[in-house]
């Protein structure tokens, strides 16, 4: 049996890496093509480096977050190598372009984190996910809710409650990192005494929000540690924002250093949806820079809460942020691959 496995940034990268393993073991050869929608060698080829990731089969090296020309080239790719199966992750315009690609081709397309929902339609994700959805022949839920979701919106393809592979990836690699890494002690940090920030959504990344975001920040009594992608990057470069003394600008880290950073963190504030899985995982409070999140559970939890740009709420709440004493177990049990990859054995059978 041949998948192919489509990733183009940072976050699908760090879910193939166990899944990869999970494919192998189980027989199934593994085609994987990188869009280049992620392309900063920070948030790219790092990740390939550091997880042991084989290099890609494909790589489209675009330069871009259009889906149309990567939708182009992953088509060719399946006319090429004829997959059984094309394996998207997540909500990005990679994943949605691969989910094109297979239906313009005919080949059967499997989701990683289907029926995901934050409600809010204004976000390219949501629209990505709903869309990608609709296309699957097999949705990988992370959750009954997710399942859930997708029975009630009528969506036709093959439901499968299977955890998150994020999980699957912290469990192996969050020990490691904290093991190899001396990210903190180059920062000169102590752990649980400083705050990490990452802002990358669309919405955020316009002036006026990110000037609003830093100043709630730039309020906040510990050290502000803030890798910045290089979209919020190249706002702050054109934008006359003033950064407060105790914001620290970093450029982007490998995960290794990054997961060393984030899980001794107090607290961890984002706009990120992968990140707020794992400050959940790492036992962190998370503070979400937006109104909706598609991990809603993470809020019934009492571990996160959206505060969106207000400056006056992003400083107190994160000021008070604190993990509750007895968290529930949420979004699996870090075996997620290993299911995934024996379902899509049975397809071949």
């Amino acid at each position: 049996m041949r998948v192919l496995s489509v990733v183009g940034n940072r976050p699908q990268f760090v879910k193939s890496a166990p899944l990869s393993v999970a494919l192998r073991e189980r027989g199934i050869k593994e085609i994987t093509l990188h869009t280049g929608q992620h392309y900063d060698p920070q948030l790219s080829q790092v990740f390939f480096d550091e997880l042991d990731l084989p290099e890609p089969d494909y790589s489209l090296d675009l330069h871009t977050a259009e889906v149309a020309p990567m939708r182009a080239g992953i088509r060719r790719a399946i006319g090429e190598r004829n997959p059984d199966v094309v394996l998207v992750y997540g909500d990005t315009n990679s994943t949605l372009a691969g989910a094109l690609a297979a239906n313009d081709t005919g080949v059967p397309q499997a989701h990683v984190e289907a029926g995901l929902r934050s409600g809010d339609l204004e976000m390219p994700e949501e629209r990505n996910r709903i869309e990608v959805d609709r296309l699957a022949a097999i949705l990988f839920c992370p959750d009954e809710r997710a399942a859930e979701t997708l029975a009630a919106e009528g969506v036709p393809g093959r439901r499968e409650v299977v955890g998150d592979v994020m999980l699957d990836a912290l469990q192996r690699l969050a020990p490691i990192a904290r093991r190899r890494s001396h990210v903190l002690d180059a920062l000169d940090l102590e752990p649980g005494a400083y705050v990490v920030v990452t802002v990358h959504r669309e919405a955020n990344v316009v002036p006026e929000r990110l000037e609003n975001i830093f100043a709630g920040l730039g309020e906040v009594a510990e050290p502000i540690v803030f890798p910045a992608h290089p979209r919020t990057r190249k706002v702050l470069d054109e934008a006359p924002i003033q950064l407060a003394s105790n914001i620290r600008l970093l450029r982007p880290l490998g995960y290794l250093d990054f997961t060393a950073l984030a899980s001794q963190a107090r607290v961890i504030a984002t706009d990120s949806g992968g990140l707020q899985k794992e400050a959940y995982w790492h036992g962190v409070p998370c503070v979400t820079l937006r109104t909706t999140t598609e991990w809603t559970e993470t809020i019934r939890a009492r571990a996160n809460m959206l505060v969106g740009d207000d400056p006056e709420a992003i400083a107190s709440v994160i000021s008070r942020a604190r993990m509750p004493d007895d968290p529930p177990p949420l979004y699996g049990d870090g075996h997620a691959s290993e299911r995934i990859a024996e379902v899509l054995v049975t397809l071949s059978a």
